[in-house]
């Protein structure tokens, strides 16, 4: 199966990013990466610039399995309830879709989403 995610930060950022790379790249060895975007803050109070990036990989992973390791990744990073209460996103790491099947439609239609998706169709 073929995935892509999202990941996003607003919080120590590039640092956060980096570090969810790290983990991806250790569970699929094969994933490949958009470049990151600055992107201002939607629907949020707190104006901090986030960096996003799209990411791409094969896995035999089922989407459930996928997604929850995602979010152990957010977990690891340190994001809590707590901080996204307070606009505080340290790390999201989104399934966009599977094999075709996009799972947030709204996300799958943002222009950075849109953009990082073209540049790993050249690459891939």
């Amino acid at each position: 199966m073929i995935y892509t995610v999202c990941i996003g930060s607003n919080e120590q950022r590039h640092v956060n990013l980096a570090f969810a790379r790290k983990r991806l790249s250790e569970c699929f060895p094969g994933i490949r990466f958009s470049h990151e975007v600055d992107t201002l803050p939607l629907n949020l109070q707190r104006a901090s610039l986030f960096a996003n990036q799209v990411a791409r990989f094969e896995s035999e992973m089922n989407p459930a399995d996928v997604s929850f390791f995602l979010k152990s990744i957010e977990r690891e990073a340190g994001s809590t309830r707590q901080e996204r209460a307070g606009e505080i996103i340290r790390l999201d790491v989104d399934l966009l879709s599977c094999d075709g099947q996009v799972y947030k439609p709204q996300d799958w239609g943002r222009t950075y989403v849109k953009q990082g998706i073209e540049e790993l169709d050249k690459i891939m």
